[in-house]
């Protein structure tokens, strides 16, 4: 009984390292198309995430025939409760790469100050998805609580396109369509950093039994 479940939570890591991989992939791909203005890079972003979606569905059902059949307790009860938790959160990660997809779809960006560093806090964001599932899938409580301190990072360059759009507000005179869908696409890239950071809290918590408190 336990060699089955153990193959099971090895399947379950892989599954959820596949997931991780289609997330860092939409990512990049809506962060290559941003920088590009490569619409049809970015209707790929829309059929990745449409793939998540799915893999989302399918893990959902690993786990809950894991706690129905197998009756997991203490750690092992941990780490399939925290995966459940930490698809939703691998979801919303590709839901926002689609967001910043359908933004490039129908925007036109000049090559101004905001987008290199809009492409600059995607790598940073790209990196903690990709830490935070790594983590989970050693129990690398050490790791996680890197990606959580490197949100800070995130949240810097987020900073850093808010105060760069207001100055060229102040320079043109008036907040263009531009300057909000580049603050949109900063915001989604926040938000997929707070999903990392989140993961990242759900792996101390499969090791520790506890979730680390929020800054």
């Amino acid at each position: 009984m336990r060699t089955a479940f153990d193959e099971q939570l090895k399947q379950l890591r892989q599954e959820l390292i596949g997931m991780s991989g289609e997330c860092e992939e939409a990512l990049a791909r809506a962060t290559g198309a941003f920088m590009t203005g490569d619409c049809e890079l970015a209707a790929t972003v829309i059929r990745t995430a449409e793939g998540i979606d799915r893999r989302e569905r399918d893990i959902e059902a690993m786990c809950l025939k894991m706690l129905l059949m197998q009756h997991p307790v203490a750690t092992d009860l941990r780490t399939v409760s925290s995966a459940l938790k930490l698809v939703t959160d691998l979801e919303r990660i590709g839901n926002q790469s689609a967001d910043i997809a359908d933004i490039v779809r129908t925007a036109s960006f000049s090559d101004t100050v905001e987008r290199q560093t809009i492409h600059d806090m995607a790598q940073a964001v790209i990196g903690m998805v990709s830490g935070s599932v790594d983590a989970f899938a050693s129990g690398d409580c050490g790791r996680a609580a890197e990606i959580i301190a490197e949100d800070d990072i995130v949240d810097a360059y987020f900073d850093r396109v808010k105060e760069q759009l207001v100055a060229d507000m102040k320079r043109s005179g008036d907040f263009s369509r531009c300057g909000i869908d580049l603050l949109m696409i900063a915001k989604y890239l926040e938000r997929s950093g707070d999903h990392a950071v989140n993961i990242a809290r759900w792996v101390i918590y499969s090791s520790t039994g506890e979730i680390p408190e929020e800054a």
